[in-house]
């Protein structure tokens, strides 16, 4: 599909009767790379306003929907951009950084031992005391009574095995991941380039 066509499309679902008092801090610009997906799922792409409207300026983004709001200047109009799309591909990295978030969401925030989605924190699944280093290969997601319970032990000495092997995710991984959390608000502008893997109602 023709970037102008994709443009049209989006455009279809900006809001006219979008409530003119809205604040402006409330009026984040989805980010899309230059292929028109988002830079990323989770946590989802945005940017203010202010960093829109300076990116279309400097001509490093084309606006492909707006909010049914504008700022002004003495000399200019213009609408505020609300789904706005790199000229320049970024190319994402192929393996995402180590961190306490990324783990969570490699395992989609739920303990590997017991499923529940409470009191997490992370777990060595070879304990430290035994050699047990500490990567993406070795830590996983538990709540708080099953690191309690498990200790220092193996998940076989404590016969508590793992839901899911613990493995190094890619960022494509974790991108496939963050779809399944979508934000609690989705702006009507963005819905036509996001797809969330959620049961939809009856």
């Amino acid at each position: 599909m023709l970037k102008a066509e994709l443009i049209e499309r989006a455009a279809r679902f900006r809001s006219a009767g979008e409530d003119p008092s809205r604040n402006l801090a409330d009026c984040p610009a989805l980010v899309l790379n230059a292929d028109y997906t988002p830079l990323s799922y989770y946590p989802l792409s945005l940017w203010p306003w202010q960093t829109a409207i300076k990116a279309v300026f400097l001509e490093r983004v084309d606006i492909v929907a707006s909010y049914a709001r504008e700022v002004h200047s003495p000399s200019w109009t213009m609408p505020i951009p609300s789904v706005i799309a790199l000229r320049s591909y970024v190319k994402p990295s192929e393996f995402p950084a180590f961190t306490r978030f990324n783990l969570f969401l490699r395992d989609r925030f739920t303990c590997q031992y017991c499923g529940s989605p409470h009191q997490l924190t992370f777990d060595h699944v070879v304990p430290r005391r035994l050699g047990g280093r500490t990567s993406w290969e070795n830590v996983t997601t538990a709540c708080a009574p099953c690191n309690l319970r498990k200790g220092g032990r193996t998940p076989q000495q404590a016969g508590m095995p793992l839901l899911l092997k613990p493995i190094r995710p890619t960022s494509w991984h974790l991108q496939e991941r963050g779809r399944a959390f979508p934000p609690n608000h989705l702006h009507e502008t963005w819905r036509d380039w996001l797809y969330w893997d959620v049961e939809l109602e009856a």
